[in-house]
């Protein structure tokens, strides 16, 4: 259904500018060519429906102005009157929020730029936006951008490995060291982040009375495409660059990838959960540029449960799907009203809690966290370095192939960087396996 030229012209003058009562009358003033007296409510009405809203996109303005009882009324009152006096026919530019306006983003400020940014002709880049769902709709593997790979997770739930082929992976990692690098993410965020690691996420909450584990369900997925395509309107991107930014960075799973699932006994119900939401535009697991996104997706659930945390004395880290809090006994003694208020804020920020990994740790117990114990010191779970101890001894004794139950294909590193990994946590220990690494015998 076509848009009137009144709607279509107001809309892209109210969209344009800063979500202000001010500005959106003084713009849309100069396309109407009048102060109307109704502009005014129209523009506070706007301002409380959708400046709550990352920049909200020129489509969103415009139903909005086609479901408004006021602006309904004015356009049949005044029907002979309304006219549009001067299209806004300013070149698109970057316009970030106030918070952005410091980010070192480039300025690509139409499609043809981008496609010159990314290297590609108009056609490719559309191609690889593919913002109509193509890969979606045609059943021609050959044609789709990503290979997928079914998985099982330990508790039993299925999880969906997309890997972008070749030439989107470039694009994507071009998109993460020239933009999305630049962005800086919330402290309390340690997952895929540069000087910061599982350490730094556990190392707060070492020694503490009580420790409060959470965990999201379906972390990426759960981002959709307008969501991130919202993000780049907020770095400053015009509508068209930023839905082309998002369509790179987010895909839609066909349907007939989920055909392996079938081999790992998943209930019915279970998989025509996760069909329906991986068909939609999300963040695929496997994409670079996806870690990085769902950091800056998440950047106002860490504002708001960091804010919470500090209320009641405690500590907050995120390590991409796993948040950890933890604090003395004023938040022991509230921990459990606790979980349900972050439940709540996660729930009213579009994410959820896989309620059943939810833990209260207290001293009494081994406190784990990502794999690490945070009791009285940070250390390696004593299973893990007793099964790598074995596996090393038993390289020594019957030689590393027969140790190699996975194949891995370049063993050797594997082992040194499990070992690595257990002596920057404890040297001592990792000592100990290095001294056993170093009596192997390579071929």
């Amino acid at each position: 259904m076509p848009v009137p030229p009144l709607v279509a012209a107001l809309a892209r003058s109210i969209a344009a500018g800063a979500p202000t009562i001010e500005q959106i009358v003084a713009r849309a003033s100069r396309t109407l060519g009048r102060r109307w007296r109704w502009l005014r409510p129209l523009a506070r009405r706007y301002v409380h429906a959708l400046a709550g809203r990352t920049r909200p996109h020129h489509r969103d303005v415009v139903q909005f102005l086609l479901r408004d009882n006021g602006f309904r009324r004015a356009r049949s009152r005044y029907s002979t009157e309304l006219s549009v006096e001067r299209w806004l026919q300013e070149p698109q530019r970057m316009q970030p929020v106030a918070a952005a306006a410091t980010w070192r983003v480039p300025a690509i400020e139409s499609a043809g730029a981008l496609a010159d940014w990314l290297l590609l002709d108009h056609s490719e880049l559309e191609w690889f936006a593919d913002l109509k769902g193509l890969g979606y709709k045609r059943n021609q593997p050959r044609l789709r951008h990503y290979y997928y790979q079914v998985r099982t997770k330990r508790s039993g739930a299925i999880r969906l490995i997309e890997a972008p082929k070749v030439h989107l992976k470039k694009l994507q990692r071009q998109i993460l060291a020239g933009i999305l690098a630049a962005i800086p993410p919330h402290p309390a965020a340690h997952g895929f982040t540069k000087g910061r690691s599982i350490k730094t996420f556990v190392a707060p909450h070492v020694g503490q009375r009580v420790v409060l584990r959470m965990d999201l369900q379906d972390f990426f997925p759960s981002i959709a495409g307008v969501r991130i395509q919202a993000l780049f309107r907020t770095m400053g991107y015009p509508a068209s660059v930023a839905d082309l930014l998002g369509g790179i960075c987010t895909n839609a799973t066909p349907r007939d990838a989920w055909n392996g699932a079938a081999a790992y006994d998943v209930p019915p119900s279970q998989l025509r959960e996760a069909r329906a939401l991986y068909a939609r535009p999300h963040l695929p697991q496997g994409a670079p540029t996806s870690p990085a996104l769902a950091n800056l997706c998440a950047y106002r659930v860490d504002c708001r449960l960091a804010g919470l945390a500090k209320s009641v004395g405690a500590q907050y880290t995120r390590y991409a799907d796993d948040l950890a809090f933890s604090g003395g006994e004023a938040f022991e003694r509230c921990v459990e009203r606790f979980a349900t208020h972050v439940a709540a804020i996660l729930h009213e920020e579009g994410f959820s809690v896989h309620h059943r990994k939810t833990r209260i740790m207290r001293q009494d117990v081994r406190q784990r966290l990502a794999g690490l114990v945070a009791n009285r010191r940070m250390n390696v779970m004593r299973a893990d370095f007793d099964r790598l101890k074995a596996i090393l001894t038993n390289c020594v004794r019957l030689g590393p192939q027969s140790q190699n139950r996975d194949a891995h294909p370049y063993f050797r590193a594997h082992l040194e960087g499990r070992v690595g990994f257990v002596e920057s946590v404890n040297p001592g220990k990792g000592r100990r396996l290095r001294a056993i690494l170093d009596q192997i015998q390579w071929q």
